[in-house]
């Protein structure tokens, strides 16, 4: 078997596509360049892990469910005055996550609580935490329906998988004693 059959066997066994997809063109570019074998590796395994980063980013924005793309720089924050825009921005580091606590959005209608909060989601996405955007009414007929057939505790572990969790739209539609009763179980 020559070199690159073998090359290409085994970067599809180990589950490198980017490196069977570049180490061609970076080969002849160490050549060129005369780099250290080391140096050729290194350029390979951090293209290879760059392009699973992405990929995985691209996977937890699938699985976060946004219904739209939404960004905090796309926000025009003189919609709410009253909101400090620096603070608001810090949340975006993340701090609030790894702390487990809560952030809650109040404001009238049209004054962008859903972008922020969409915005504010895909940011702690591209920080690595796992998000999920859903509506208030969405949430409690999944809560009704895993109550009905007795499953709370295996919805409760698909929930807990996620760092950051949305819920839009709370104060829309009014719930059911029981929906409202899960729902605030949830929280």
């Amino acid at each position: 078997m020559t070199t690159e059959l073998l090359l290409d066997h085994l970067t599809r066994q180990l589950r490198m596509p980017t490196l069977a997809r570049q180490y061609r063109s970076l080969a002849r570019e160490a050549e060129e360049h005369n780099l250290r074998y080391e140096d050729y590796l290194l350029a390979l395994l951090e293209a290879e892990s760059q392009s699973r980063e992405e990929n995985q980013r691209q996977r937890r924005l699938k699985q976060a469910r946004f219904p739209v793309s939404k960004t905090l720089d796309t926000y025009d924050f003189s919609l709410m005055p009253s909101l400090n825009r620096n603070h608001f921005l810090t949340l975006a580091k993340g701090e609030f996550v790894r702390k487990k606590e809560n952030v809650i959005f109040l404001g009238n209608s049209g004054t962008g609580k859903s972008h922020l909060a969409i915005g504010l989601g895909i940011e702690m996405i591209q920080n690595g935490f796992k998000a999920k955007f859903i509506t208030a009414s969405e949430l409690v007929e999944e809560l009704l329906m895993a109550y009905e057939e007795q499953k709370l505790s295996a919805m409760e572990k698909r929930w807990l998988k996620f760092d950051v969790v949305i819920v839009d739209e709370l104060g829309y539609v009014p719930f059911s004693k029981t929906g409202a009763e899960l729902l605030f179980q949830f929280f």
